[in-house]
């Protein structure tokens, strides 16, 4: 049988050679060329694919899927499916079932926690019987499971303006099917509410209507499943700002290419946050880009993603306060693809040929082939060659059919086949044939291959015209491979690629122009068994053991054919062609004399009896680094001034460095005393400024480099002397000394020497230049430059050329000169110099161009970003060479600030350690070996603020003269307030050691120095603090500064308070200790000096005497002013009886205060207070308008309970009454202070009115003797507000030391008196036209300690009858201004005998 075949295949070959074709085998081997066609019975390819394939399907139990499939062919194919590699069975399937094109149609989706008899992978199968079987790709269909919720939507609210976010997680599949509620109504979703790939719905921007309740509803076909009902509620707008958070940051994605990708992004906050995208760190620009698309709220949505969108996605969320970010990954994955898809081939019997396939996507595919719908197993004669192709050996007739690559990776699977026809030989033509090869032997057999050589047969024994073909098999294997001699008449041949120690069987064909003739004997031959060399050394390392050695271990082979004898070990600098090797006898070697810091690559290669084996993998080790070897280059020192001088260096020379370069150390002395020696270590920058020298002295200089492992050798001693005074730059510099020019085509070469006049400072020199004008272009270069080419000209070109030098005063006198650029004819050899002078210096080496396009980008309060542009680098700004940049930066607050400098070798640097809210000026330099540009332009940036990091200074405090009672305090601003003082809070208490909360808070707007406090009581200590604010808060407080109030009213020691311990306005706080305890009343006088026991007896006797006769003073005094009214009263009593019962003052109504507010500490309310006019407007606390217009008007309808329980009233204060203690105890300050809009300071006090009031008192007026009349204070206790039936008589009750007199009115004549109320009915608060009848009585304080009441005899108060005649009789009033002043002196005395008695 195999004989007839090889005849039919060599008549074939016999008829193509006939018809000049090449040799068919080989043809088809190389390319598949239709060229087989001849000689042989044609066949034609058939058609025959897929129209639809099956596609991935997501469905819901219950559901019915239909899985699409339809195939071509001439002849109608028989279609099947399979599931999970399985046929299925149709025919008795009542659920499933194949529909006429072809798809698989499935009844009523069962799916259950248990039973999944659906869900799978199904493929289609297409056969046409004699042709053979195509396979489709393989879909996937998913059913989603019960439905459930991994996370509900909860309750939450958000501020108008801002984004809420409701969660609603379920289960992947199920995201589909997920919708929203809100007041069980569907939610629209827009731009502005939409919902994310996982359920959860965002509302950006949120209104009032979208408050209400929402759920979310899975409808996956059965019931629909409700999640648990969630309020969101929409807050307005806060006052202050909050606080930027996300409260829902990007998570990483993973899409596969040409799905959408959303990014959730949602950062709430106040002021509303702004968010923005970058991608690598690159702003990312959605305007104008279809497939980005910014959702409102500030998550992204990038649409149709493919491989160029991978990248880190960052969102950044700024609200002008402060910034937050939060990134994420994008990976993109891809589907296989075909590169390249098999092709039909043409082939004959024992023919190999090639299928080739080519595919890519992300993951890497992995590819198999089928062949007519069965799985392709490689094997000796099926191989995977060049990762995807398939390559078929020895064909026979049963390898016809369909070949199929299938490509497959995590997001998809896809198909491509082709068909393969094996080619029937035609019939021979008539003729002789040749005979039977003779004496076929193998002359050369090894492991891989054997060499075959035979005779030419008897029918033709020269055999110049015969070609011959070898068959040869495997023995037990009917599978021929042919092998073709490459010319006519060759009578060898050598097979390779065969197995080691394999039975072969072969026979040779020879054929002329007839055909093939008669095979020869069939010759068996044993390849040779493979020598077993050894494998390579396993685990091979390397470390470096010194600077100059490295040690190389390895493990002995694990495979080998006999025992190791040695080992070779192989290395090779890096970078280098030729490698070096040592033979070894054990398992480590140590090579020395290797190059200091150098890497090397070593490999090991082991040696057995038959040779050397496999070698392994290189190892790449680099030596220790050590000392450098050699000093650094070209040192030069250049004197800035009198007091440095600037050196500069080149590193040592390459391979010389030993190590890492880690810095430099500077070693200079004065030359007279060489044994002084001053040492500084500085960074990698190969320059260095040394200042602090002395003027006009001699410096010698030497450097040397540094490496972790220590000093290298220092260059020589270099020598510069300082200036002995500095160069002058209150002047322009004086004309340059020479200028020279020399003309070339299109070019001049400019040189110049410096002006003689070297005393004055030269920046830099001015060049312009044009065609009859020299005004046309102007260029700068350094100080430092001595020439300059003009380049781009035109040729035969008059120039006129000017040279000026300039400073930071202006620009000196210029030089001109003119030249004429030489015309294109001109090829004559041109100097570049002019050497005749003899001051013509040698030029430097031209100078670089300067960075451009510095910008200084804001990052934080002591940070800023620097990036700059280098068009001396390519388009792509990519720098490959050794220059490097130097940035260097100052602010001009103080004026005289240094420069400070870094160097950096990319286009950015990181400038960190700035002061906040303070403007910086940048620029950039480049340096590349002795070449340096000049400073670029400059960029500017101010750092954000801070919060303030210091307290405010020089606080002092004074009395105000002729008012004991109120002092002024004083201040300076902090010396770090980080930004603008927005405003002050005073504190103070008369405890030192008190809990900040319980200290009294006065706010003061931030442009005032000085603060005024009145109302607080005599010869007590009292201690202040100040604390700073600005827009970013509140800064740190100032030390506790003491001050005593004085023990009298004494006008001529009221100039003097100061605080304790001060001397005047410039005094430094006192330091008060926690032990400290304020001294009593006879210790120390009001300026802290001490007090002798004598004094305090004589005091004591001088207090008593005094006492009594004040009590006696006090009572006449009382009695008389009960009897007497004056013409004054008189008179300004009728004028209160107008109309309208308004008040007149003396002015306009420009000089009325608007209301004050107080600050309730514990209820954090607001409440308005009206205030008198201020005669005083400088030590007002607030610049606050004076018109009534500017003030919105307060409501005075309020009810009489909550004027009881709040014990307020509305009176007029006096010009005194500034600020007090009184109802302003220390309460915690939990209140928000409006700086900007600082209320005017005003005490609040309250008096008890009496329970009855005649119906027929109508219009009252408040007497208005004086500005200090008519006050009104909290009253002590309970016990005085209880006091409602009778008027109140004056007591010495137990009491706070901060507390002050309180002023009892008589009621109006619209107050009423509720009983059931406990508390005392208080005075309404009055309408402009119901003034307020007022009269005093004291409270004093008793600096806290509890006694017994002492009744003090004053006028007892009129029953009610009596005061309704005083409403009506002038003469029945008395006059409150004396009365104070005699109670303010009692009180100070009451305050002596107590101190005294305790004592």
């Amino acid at each position: 049988m195999a004989a007839g075949r090889a005849r039919r295949l060599l008549g074939s070959l016999w008829i193509a050679l006939l018809l000049g074709q090449p040799d068919p085998a080989g043809a088809a081997a190389r390319s598949g060329s239709q060229s087989l066609l001849t000689g042989s019975l044609v066949r034609t390819f058939t058609p025959f694919y897929f129209l639809v394939e099956p596609m991935d399907v997501l469905s819901v139990r219950g559901a019915s899927v239909i899985m699409n499939c339809s195939a071509y062919c001439e002849t109608s194919p028989k279609i099947e499916w399979k599931k999970d590699g399985t046929f299925l069975n149709l025919v008795s399937d009542d659920r499933r079932q194949l529909l006429p094109d072809g798809s698989l149609l499935i009844n009523s989706v069962v799916h259950s926690k248990h039973n999944k008899p659906d869900e799978g992978y199904y493929q289609c199968v297409a056969t046409v019987e004699s042709l053979g079987t195509i396979v489709s790709r393989t879909a996937k269909l998913t059913v989603a499971g019960l439905p459930r919720f991994t996370s509900q939507p909860e309750s939450s609210s958000v501020y108008k303006g801002n984004s809420a976010i409701l969660n609603c997680e379920v289960n992947v599949d199920l995201a589909p099917f997920v919708r929203w509620e809100q007041d069980r109504q569907p939610v629209f979703l827009d731009d502005r509410v939409f919902k994310l790939p996982s359920g959860a719905l965002i509302i950006s921007n949120a209104t009032d209507l979208d408050g209400g309740l929402y759920r979310c509803i899975i409808e996956s076909g059965g019931t629909p499943k409700y999640s648990d009902e969630a309020e969101l509620k929409i807050l307005p707008d806060p006052e202050v700002p909050q606080n930027l958070m996300f409260v829902r940051q990007p998570s990483s994605l993973t899409k596969v290419s040409g799905q959408s990708a959303v990014f959730p992004c949602v950062a709430v906050g106040f002021p509303t946050p702004y968010v923005r995208w970058t991608r690598n760190e690159e702003e990312l620009t959605t305007e104008g880009y279809e497939r980005f698309l910014l959702l409102a709220g500030g998550s992204l949505e990038i649409s149709d993603v493919t491989e160029e969108d991978v990248g880190t996605y960052t969102c950044i969320a700024d609200n002008g306060n402060e910034t937050v970010e939060a990134q994420a990954e994008l990976t993109v994955q891809v589907p296989p693809e075909f590169l390249k898809r098999p092709a039909n081939i043409y082939a004959h019997e024992s023919m190999d040929i090639v299928f080739e396939c080519e595919v890519t996507g992300k993951p890497t595919p992995t590819v198999k082939w089928v062949k007519n719908g069965d799985m392709v197993i490689p094997s000796d004669y099926f191989k995977i060659v060049k990762e995807h192709n398939l390559q078929v050996l020895g064909l026979v007739k049963s390898d016809e059919g369909f070949y199929q690559c299938i490509a497959e990776n995590d997001v998809g699977n896809a198909q491509a086949g082709a068909q393969l026809i094996i080619l029937d030989l035609a019939p021979a033509t008539t003729g002789p044939l040749p005979s039977a090869p003779r004496d076929v032997v193998a002359t050369l057999v090894s492991t891989r291959f054997i060499r075959l050589t035979w005779r030419t047969p008897v029918s033709d024994p020269q055999g110049d015209n015969l070609t011959y073909s070898i068959f040869y098999t495997k023995e037990g294997i009917n599978r021929e491979r042919i092998e073709n001699t490459s010319r006519a008449g060759e009578t060898q041949v050598t097979i390779q690629n065969l197995m080691p120690e394999t039975v072969y069987v072969f026979r040779v064909v020879a054929q002329n122009k007839h055909g093939p003739g008669e095979s020869s004997v069939p010759l068996k031959v044993a390849t040779q068994p493979e020598v077993q060399l050894p494998g390579p050394a396993p685990n091979i390392r390397a470390y470096a053991s010194s600077p100059t050695s490295v040690t190389v271990t390895w493990e002995t082979p694990l495979s080998g054919n006999g025992e190791i004898q040695n080992y070779k070990l192989y290395y090779m600098e890096k970078g280098q062609d030729t490698e070096q090797d040592v033979d070894v006898g054990g398992l480590s070697y140590t090579i020395n004399g290797l190059k200091k810091y150098t890497e090397y690559s070593f490999r090991v290669v082991a040696y057995n009896k038959h040779g050397p084996g496999v070698s392994t993998q290189d190892v790449v080790v680099r030596t220790l680094s050590d000392v450098p070897s050699a000093p650094p280059q070209n040192l030069t020192v250049e004197v800035r001034n009198s007091k440095s001088i600037m050196l500069h260096w080149q590193p040592p020379p390459a391979g010389t460095h030993s190590g890492q370069i880690t810095g430099y150390k500077i070693r200079y002395r004065k030359v007279s005393r060489k044994s002084d020696v001053t040492e500084s270590i500085g960074g990698t920058q190969l320059f260095q400024l040394i200042e602090g020298l002395e003027r006009g002295t001699e410096y010698s200089f030497r450097v040397a480099a540094l490496t972790v492992n220590g000093t290298g050798p220092a260059t020589d001693w270099i020598s510069a002397e300082t200036f002995e005074s500095d160069l002058d730059e209150t002047r322009v510099p004086e004309v340059p000394s020479s200028l020279h020019v020399r003309p070339l085509v299109t070019s001049i070469v400019v040189s110049w020497t410096p002006p003689e006049n070297q005393n004055i400072v030269v920046r830099g020199y001015a060049i312009g230049y044009g065609i009859g004008s020299p005004h046309a272009q102007t260029i700068k270069v350094d100080y430092k430059q001595r020439y300059y080419t003009i380049e781009n000209l035109d040729p035969s070109s008059h120039y006129v050329i000017t040279l000026k030098a300039f400073n930071n005063v202006g620009e000196g006198i210029p030089l001109y000169e003119s030249a004429v650029t030489r015309p294109h004819s001109d090829t004559s050899e041109v100097d570049l110099f002019v050497i005749n002078a003899p001051y013509t210096p040698v030029p430097d080496p031209s100078p670089m161009m300067p960075p451009v396009g510095v910008q200084a980008s804001i990052l934080s309060h002591d940070t800023i970003r620097i990036t700059w542009a280098d068009n001396s680098l390519p388009k792509n700004q990519k720098i490959t060479d050794a220059r490097y940049y130097t940035v260097r930066w100052k602010t001009n607050i103080p004026a005289n600030t240094k420069y400070k400098t870094a160097n950096a070798t990319t286009l950015s640097y990181l400038v960190t350690g700035l002061k906040p809210n303070t403007l910086y000026e940048f620029s950039v330099m480049v340096t590349k070996g002795r070449r340096s540009s000049t400073w670029s332009m400059t960029a500017h940036g101010t750092t954000f603020e801070l919060v303030p990091t210091s307290p405010p200074k020089d606080v002092t405090v004074v009395s105000k003269e002729g008012k004991p009672r109120t002092i002024i305090v004083n201040w300076q601003p902090p010396s770090e307030a980080n930004g603008k003082i927005t405003g002050y809070i005073i504190y103070y208490s008369t405890d030192v050691n008190a809990e900040i909360h319980d200290w009294v808070i006065e706010p003061v707007v931030g442009n005032r120095l000085t603060h005024q406090i009145q109302e607080l009581t005599l010869d007590t200590p009292y201690y202040f603090k100040i604390q700073a604010r600005n827009s970013k808060g509140m800064g740190p407080m100032s030390e506790a500064v003491q001050f005593r109030t004085p023990k009298a009213e004494s006008s001529d020691k009221m100039p003097n308070d100061q605080a304790s311990g001060s001397a005047g306005k410039g005094s430094r706080p006192v330091d008060v200790g926690p032990d400290y305890k304020p001294p009593l009343g006879g210790s120390n006088s009001p300026h802290g000096s001490p007090t002798s026991p004598l004094d305090s007896n004589m005091l004591l006797v001088i207090i008593v005497s005094v006492g009594v006769i004040t009590i006696v003073i006090v009572v006449i005094v009382a009695i008389f002013c009960t009897r007497r009214t004056t013409s004054h009263q008189k008179k300004k009593r009728a004028a209160c009886k107008s109309v309208n019962g308004s008040h007149k003052y003396k002015g306009n109504s420009k000089d009325v205060k608007p209301p004050d507010l107080w600050i309730h500490h514990e209820r954090l309310e607001l409440k308005p207070i009206d205030k008198s006019p201020d005669p005083n407007p400088i030590m007002t606390d607030t610049p606050i308008p004076r018109n009534s217009q500017d003030i919105t008007p307060v409501d005075n309808s309020m009810d009489s309970n909550i004027h009881q329980r709040r014990n307020s009233y509305r009176g007029h204060e006096s010009e005194d009454s500034m600020s007090t203690l009184a109802g302003r105890r220390g309460m915690r300050p939990k209140m928000m202070m409006p700086f900007d809009s600082q209320p005017p300071q005003q005490s609040v006090r309250n008096t008890p009115s009496t329970d009855t009031m005649p119906a027929s008192s109508s219009q009252t007026c408040a007497d208005h003797q004086d500005p200090e009349s008519t006050t009104g204070s909290y009253l002590a206790n309970a016990q005085e507000e209880d006091s409602a039936q009778n008027l109140p008589t004056a007591h010495v009750r137990p009491s706070h030391p901060l507390k002050s007199f309180a002023v009892p009115a008589v009621p109006s004549a619209g107050s009423t008196y509720d009983p059931a109320l406990p508390s005392t009915p208080l005075l309404t608060q009055q309408a402009p036209n119901h003034p307020v009848h007022s009269v005093k009585t004291a409270s004093i304080g008793t600096l806290g300690r509890t006694r017994p009441p002492m009744p003090v005899v004053v006028p007892s108060a009129p029953d009610v009858q009596e005061t309704t005649r005083m409403l009506e009789d002038s003469e029945s009033n008395y006059e409150p201004d004396e009365l104070t002043k005699e109670m303010a002196h009692l009180e100070g005395l009451m305050k002596d005998l107590n101190a005294i008695t305790t004592a």
